[in-house]
């Protein structure tokens, strides 16, 4: 996964989400922001994000890795050569097993399922901003389906590369 602003940072700087938490019973009171990151591969077209929240307060941490994918698990199914199950997994928030998560993940990935991804307008720029993305990407193979600066604050630097 590579991040939006990376690609597309005039767009992340004006619409990058942020959500401001100010009595919540596990969540410090603060302005958290999500990050998006979608997959560079021409060849792959897997119509996902993966969202990284921080807080405006310590833009060092990632407290939680949160992927999503905005399209119906026939989609899905096809796309992983036929596991329903997973396929309906994907099509719902859920924390990324091997990403960053903070204690603070599991209410993190509550609110971005109640704020977020509960807002048809947001999902609809998130399908947006991954067509940006993807003609951003050099020009290669076309997608295939089967394969496996926010107006808050700036959008961290990469500490490390991922591979």
């Amino acid at each position: 996964m590579l991040a939006f602003h990376s690609r597309c940072p005039e767009t992340a700087a004006r619409e990058t989400r942020t959500v401001a938490v100010f009595s919540h019973p596990k969540i410090p009171a603060g302005e958290y922001g999500f990050f998006e990151s979608y997959c560079p591969d021409p060849g792959c077209d897997c119509r996902r994000v993966m969202l990284f929240v921080y807080s405006r307060d310590d833009l060092s941490t990632v407290l939680a890795t949160i992927n999503y994918g905005w399209e119906s698990v026939a989609y899905y199914t096809e796309w992983i050569h036929g596991d329903a199950e997973i396929a309906e997994e994907m099509t719902r928030p859920t924390l990324e097993p091997f990403g960053e998560q903070s204690e603070f993940a599991e209410e993190l990935l509550g609110l971005a399922q109640k704020a977020l991804i509960g807002d048809p307008n947001y999902v609809e720029r998130l399908k947006r901003h991954y067509a940006e993305f993807r003609a951003a990407l050099p020009r290669g193979d076309k997608p295939r389906r089967t394969g496996l600066r926010g107006p808050a604050f700036t959008p961290p630097r990469n500490k490390k590369k991922r591979r």
